[in-house]
């Protein structure tokens, strides 16, 4: 279980927590231009945008979980099990497989509305990286600093929604997660007015009472509500380390304890990290469960020109300050 979402304050920031009951070896990729990419059914990509981002890395491949392009645009897959579908190879279509395409969206497009001209033709086909590994089962949030979209591929075909909370998390499809905002629309960040009984002499009686009713649990859909609540309300700032220090704790409001979720396999789920893109400075922030200081990688420290990706080991081991 994950949750994505946007932020815009001076910049532009994008970002996720991936929660799993393990982690995957995962990494901070940069993919410069001339990295080759070999598409299963289209063209390969040979000169493409730059791009950073959570990746695991096989046989030389970015597998992307969430990624930043150089241009600003966005993207990142949440597990959709159960409701996703994909496709076999459509003659007409354009054909492409489900872990190729963060790369290829990054790797092709500039902005969201490039993106959504793109999808007219995309068939997001279920052919595995290797038979080790098979089809994660995703839907995605795309997103510049305009706009929003969540991309769906279900068992009727494609479906591209505008996003204008700028949040995702699982299940159930967006349009059912988006509608369950309705039964919220009485909460606010002030206090509350007193609309049971004019007659009884009702008061608040501690901050933060009108938000009372945000769910609190850790399902897809309670994380959704409290993501949206959180991220539409937070206060806005200018100074960079104002703005991630925000978004961390934006998204710390649905971070996963370890123990506090038991899957039906008897593990425990965690956030195994959460990250923080400037996608208007290529800037890739990250922390991890075991080790909450914020880390920073520059994706134009590195020479975008080249043909071989740079990958840096996410930190994971504890780092405290002693003050004294």
């Amino acid at each position: 279980m994950c949750t994505a979402t946007t932020y815009l304050g001076k910049d532009f920031y994008f970002g996720r927590t991936l929660d799993n009951e393990c982690s995957y070896s995962e990494e901070i990729v940069i993919t410069p231009r001339r990295k080759y990419f070999d598409m299963r059914y289209e063209r390969p990509l040979c000169a493409h945008n730059a791009m950073i981002g959570a990746a695991t890395v096989q046989d030389g491949y970015p597998l992307y979980y969430d990624a930043v392009n150089d241009k600003g645009l966005c993207m990142a897959g949440l597990n959709f099990v159960g409701n996703a579908e994909f496709f076999c190879k459509r003659e007409g279509a354009c054909n492409i497989a489900v872990y190729e395409f963060i790369p290829w969206l990054l790797g092709t497009c500039a902005t969201v509305s490039q993106v959504r001209r793109a999808l007219e033709r995309v068939n997001l086909t279920d052919t595995p990286f290797n038979k080790d590994l098979p089809v994660a089962r995703l839907h995605w949030i795309i997103a510049d600093k305009a706009e929003a979209i969540t991309v769906e591929s279900t068992a009727d075909g494609l479906h591209v929604y505008d996003n204008c909370a700028g949040v995702l998390t699982n299940n159930p499809i967006f349009p059912v997660q988006t509608f369950a905002l309705n039964n919220y629309m009485t909460l606010s960040a002030k206090p509350p007015v007193n609309s049971f009984c004019k007659s009884l002499d009702l008061k608040p009686y501690c901050h933060g009472m009108g938000a009372m009713g945000l769910p609190g649990d850790l399902s897809s859909q309670s994380r959704f509500v409290r993501a949206a609540f959180t991220k539409l309300n937070a206060a806005k700032f200018d100074r960079e380390a104002d703005s991630v220090a925000q978004f961390f704790h934006i998204l710390g409001a649905v971070e996963q304890t370890d123990g506090c979720c038991i899957t039906e396999s008897g593990k425990n789920e965690r956030t195994v990290y959460t990250s923080c893109c400037n996608a208007d400075k290529g800037l890739y922030y990250y922390k991890s469960y075991g080790n909450s200081a914020i880390t920073c990688v520059d994706m134009h420290r590195v020479d975008l020109e080249g043909s071989a990706i740079v990958r840096y080991p996410m930190l994971t081991e504890p780092r405290i300050n002693y003050q004294n």
